[in-house]
């Protein structure tokens, strides 16, 4: 029984002597890359901050000046000048560069004088040539009254014949007359010297008012010319400048809609560069011809103060407003914002206003829109910053920086 028991146990498979089965060591290092790189995407996705472009909430009131016509068009300088020289010549100094301001009659730019010069000196050489003949002639003039005197005096002594007097008289009022000769040629002389002298002040290019140089046209060695030499080769000015204080807005209005405008009539203008700035203006005059070929009608606006940031060729669009009756109900607030500020998701219009570095998500009423803005009647207050431009993923967005 004994035997049969130390062989049973013999048999018995023991839980401590059975071989133990490891994990593979590449398994663990696998499962251990993958947790780091959950861990950095949430990371980074908490903590990075995504770039986006803001826009403030503004406040309007509904009650005032309601628009009647939008319209596009650019700002314009009425005193715009191409300054050149009145002769054709070879270009020495140009003294501008771009952006300059030069003053009403500031030396721009120099031609070459060097005809010009030797014109000049050989017209003086000639006024100081006349000019020794005249006194020349004086002389001679002051011998010809002796030599009559004593003529005449020996006739009267009946020594000389009156041959020799009508002689000496013919003398006198020739030289006399070859005098007078002389002093109308200085004259002619000084004229001309005149004439040399302004043929060397046109090689002297002024500013023709006070602006600032837009373009700078052409350079020392070119050649410049009042008018088109019919080749690429030669300019037709030195520079182009602008009276910055002349700037105004010229847009087409269709004339289907024309009688909506009217002179003094309140003008709100606003630059393509600038799309959050409202420029206040007015209807200046409307230029009485249409175009019959698209069939509009062009409108001035000035600007009620002009603005550094206001420069010639700009696109601008305006709108044109109405003044509200004087019975009108009084007007009650409400606030505006970019329509690319809104987006629909799941049929709601929402927003994306930023507080301080973070995002929240609100969901807005609108009303009306007004050209490129809409009006919100609920959901946001006036001087709140809201989202016009981020990453597609912006309901995602954690931090955000404005840019």
């Amino acid at each position: 029984m004994a035997a049969q028991k130390e062989l049973l146990e013999e048999l018995r498979i023991r839980r401590d002597d059975a071989p133990r089965q490891k994990t593979p060591r590449w398994l663990l290092l696998g499962i251990a890359a993958v947790i780091v790189l959950i861990t950095g995407f949430w990371w980074q996705r908490t903590t990075r901050a995504a770039t986006v472009r803001t826009a403030p909430v503004r406040e309007s009131s509904a009650g005032g000046s309601g628009r009647v016509l939008n319209a596009s068009g650019y700002v314009t300088a009425r005193r715009r000048a191409t300054v050149s020289a009145k002769t054709t010549g070879k270009v020495k100094d140009v003294l501008v560069e771009e952006g300059l301001t030069v003053k009403e009659g500031q030396v721009v730019g120099r031609l070459d004088d060097a005809t010009a010069s030797v014109n000049l000196a050989l017209a003086e050489a000639q006024l100081n040539s006349t000019r020794q003949a005249v006194q020349e002639t004086e002389v001679r003039l002051k011998q010809a009254n002796i030599t009559l005197r004593r003529t005449n005096s020996l006739v009267a002594e009946k020594v000389s014949s009156q041959s020799a007097l009508d002689t000496a008289q013919s003398d006198v009022d020739a030289l006399e007359a070859h005098l007078n000769q002389l002093r109308e040629e200085i004259a002619v002389a000084q004229r001309q010297v005149g004439v040399r002298k302004q043929e060397m002040d046109d090689n002297i290019i002024r500013a023709p008012f006070t602006g600032v140089v837009i373009s700078k046209d052409a350079q020392p060695g070119e050649m410049v010319s009042p008018i088109s030499a019919g080749g690429g080769f030669t300019r037709t000015g030195i520079c182009t400048l602008v009276d910055m204080s002349s700037l105004e807005v010229e847009v087409d209005v269709n004339e289907s809609y024309i009688a909506r405008v009217h002179p003094r009539q309140r003008v709100e203008a606003t630059l393509d560069a600038y799309p959050d700035w409202r420029i206040p203006a007015y209807v200046f005059t409307t230029i009485p011809s249409a175009d019959r070929q698209k069939a509009t009608m062009k409108v001035r606006i000035k600007f009620d103060k002009l603005d550094a940031r206001i420069l010639p060729d700009m696109g601008v669009k305006v709108a044109f407003l109405e003044e509200s009756s004087p019975k009108a109900a009084a007007p009650h607030s409400r606030v505006l914002i970019p329509k690319a500020a809104v987006h629909n998701e799941a049929g709601r219009d929402v927003v994306y206003v930023v507080l301080g570095d973070t995002l929240e998500r609100r969901a807005v009423t609108l009303g009306n829109p007004e050209g490129e803005d809409v009006a919100v009647t609920a959901g946001l207050s006036a001087g709140e910053l809201v989202v016009i431009e981020g990453p597609p993923d912006l309901a995602n967005t954690g931090k955000v920086r404005v840019q």
